[in-house]
């Protein structure tokens, strides 16, 4: 009877830990805190290149003999599509940075100002 009542909990614990999210709900607030209509090199891109990749892709020796110190580096990763492949590992690329995926707004900032033609600005 015990073996019973303890399946009973176990099981009541494990079909309510199940649910079901709604895309539009779960990505409300994201929707309204990554802006990527105005993106700017200086303000949105360099940043998220310092903080996330220049760790490793900067100096003598930069990972991969990539480096990503300035704006005519990153642009030609971007123009090559290494940019965005080893931040999204698509088209064979591994994942960059190395810790894990950065976070999908900085992702989508990244995405906007290439596709804006990787403004100087």
């Amino acid at each position: 009877m015990k073996q019973l009542i303890a399946i009973a909990i176990v099981a009541s614990l494990i079909l309510s830990s199940c649910y079901y999210d709604n895309k539009e709900e779960v990505y409300y607030y994201y929707q309204f805190t990554c802006d990527t209509t105005a993106i700017s090199y200086a303000t949105d891109i360099e940043p998220i290149i310092n903080t996330q990749c220049l760790s490793c892709h900067s100096g003598a020796a930069p990972d991969g003999n990539v480096s990503l110190e300035n704006y005519n580096a990153v642009k030609s990763a971007a123009e090559l599509g290494s940019l965005y492949g080893t931040i999204t590992a698509t088209n064979g690329y591994n994942i960059m940075p190395t810790s894990g995926a950065m976070p999908q707004c900085n992702i989508d900032k990244i995405d906007a100002w290439i596709n804006a033609g990787m403004p100087n600005n």
